[in-house]
């Protein structure tokens, strides 16, 4: 009998099951792997919880680390991080998506809609064919990051342990991972070389605005140049969605920046000592870092209140749909002040771009912020509790997972067996969405779903 794939109901029901599951089983995977001898560098051992921390860690983009990158691992082991860094960035479905397309495999039905679920895209017309695109395109900013970082990396470190540096690095950053095999002190050593970080702020912000976007502004460009258009009009040409992450992502980095530089402009331990290009670098970097790659230019732990409390809203928010990025995302993080903003305003449409929102769409942002919030909580709560931490280092580090930011004030590699769990949990729920593990325990509402019930009277506010 041939397979169809099942109907729509049943395919969408499975989905919500297989994606969590997919991570988990690539995490496993990677656990293994990282427990084998061969995986540690001479005289190191790794025990199960430490494996499992880091292979949770790579497969979920975050960059939290419990042993240094650079010094526990053997090449063998390194090689085994980025490959689940890889992975985890592109996403485990549509890496073996890939791979039966490469294998020439036929798509079904339930193929094309578990796919377009992984990467959060409604529709299945094109889809492979954008899978495709997106592989080249990864390739092609892979393979260019890879050659500009190894220009200053192969200097320094020769061509054996600078090309692997490079690669490393670039992969790193533009899955928005922020692990390295640099040094202890992540790129506190390159705070002077604009080069370096202007490269990693490129491959981390490509990552972040999403795969849609990209080939949104290729397509725009192609059209425009082809038909002889001023760049308004090429603006003019792009998505609502991309032009709202384009002006969300522009905000987000300028704020942030601005924030911290005037935060840490006088500080003795972050930007104090450094020169004004230095300063504005840096600032830069670091509200682009917060954004879910986990890089690090001046040590966490001494950054400001104000800073930490710029740094908890950047990591929450992240990065944009369709891509390598986590957090709650910068499109829902706006539907759901938009939302309330319409409430208040007295507007029955929710309007952007004057383009309408569905209330569907309205009602999952607010439901993605609203469970993202109180997963915050809860971890916090449990962190403190697990490791008596003072609040700002426990929310920091909980918030570094759930976004997959990897950004520490040097508490992870001093947590306990419960607190590294707690992050471990945290790191994997931040990678598939509080709100998808939600949907994964709850029970079938389709019957309930049916039944209309009488409006009835309640008081609000």
């Amino acid at each position: 009998m041939k397979r169809t794939g099942g109907s729509i109901e049943t395919v969408m029901k499975s989905n919500v099951k297989l994606i969590p599951l997919s991570f988990f089983a690539i995490i496993a995977l990677g656990t293994l792997l990282l427990l084998l001898p061969v995986s540690a560098a001479p005289g190191e051992h790794t025990g199960i919880l430490t494996a499992l921390f880091t292979a949770t860690t790579s497969v979920c983009v975050t960059g939290l680390v419990v042993v240094d990158t650079y010094a526990h691992w053997s090449l063998f082991g390194q090689t085994v991080i980025l490959f689940l860094m890889q992975i985890g960035g592109l996403g485990v479905v549509a890496v073996g998506s890939m791979i039966l397309l490469i294998g020439r495999k036929k798509f079904y039905l339930g193929d094309r809609k578990l796919l377009g679920d992984s990467l959060n895209i409604e529709k299945n017309r094109g889809l492979l064919r954008m899978l495709v695109r997106i592989f080249k395109g990864v390739a092609v900013v892979e393979a260019a990051g890879m050659v500009l970082l190894a220009t200053q990396f192969v200097p320094r470190f020769g061509w054996g342990r600078g090309l692997r540096i490079s690669l490393f690095h670039t992969v790193s950053a533009f899955c928005n991972a922020g692990m390295d095999v640099i040094g202890p002190d992540s790129l506190e050593q390159y705070g002077s070389s604009g080069f370096v970080l202007v490269v990693t702020m490129v491959l981390i912000i490509l990552g972040g605005i999403g795969f849609v976007v990209w080939f949104d502004i290729l397509d725009a460009f192609r059209d425009g140049f082809r038909n002889r258009l001023n760049p308004n009009r090429i603006f003019l040409h792009f998505s609502e969605h991309s032009r709202l992450v384009l002006m969300m992502t522009a905000v987000l980095i300028l704020g942030g920046a601005l924030c911290v530089f005037v935060a840490e402009y006088g500080n003795p331990d972050t930007l104090g000592p450094m020169c004004l290009s230095d300063k504005i670098l840096n600032s830069f970097f670091q509200s682009v870092t917060f954004r879910t790659a986990g890089f690090s230019t001046v040590p966490q732990e001494k950054l400001t209140g104000l800073s930490c409390m710029a740094g908890y809203a950047l990591m929450f928010i992240g990065g944009s749909p369709v891509g390598t990025a986590g957090g709650i995302k910068t499109v829902t993080a706006f539907l759901f002040f938009m939302n309330a903003l319409s409430y208040i305003r007295g507007r029955k449409e929710d309007v952007i771009f004057h383009r309408s929102v569905s209330p569907g769409q309205m009602r999952k942002a607010s439901a993605i912020v609203l469970v993202s919030m109180m997963t915050v909580f809860v971890m916090t709560f449990a962190l403190i509790a697990s490791d008596a931490l003072p609040l700002t280092d426990a929310l920091y580090e909980v918030i570094s997972a759930l976004g997959t930011v990897g950004l520490s004030r040097s508490v992870t590699p001093h947590l306990g067996a419960w607190g590294r769990l707690i992050i471990i949990c945290s790191m994997f729920l931040g990678r598939i969405g509080p709100i998808s593990m939600a949907l994964f325990f709850a029970k079938d509402k389709s019957l309930e779903n049916r039944i209309e019930h009488a409006e009835g009277n309640f008081y609000v506010g």
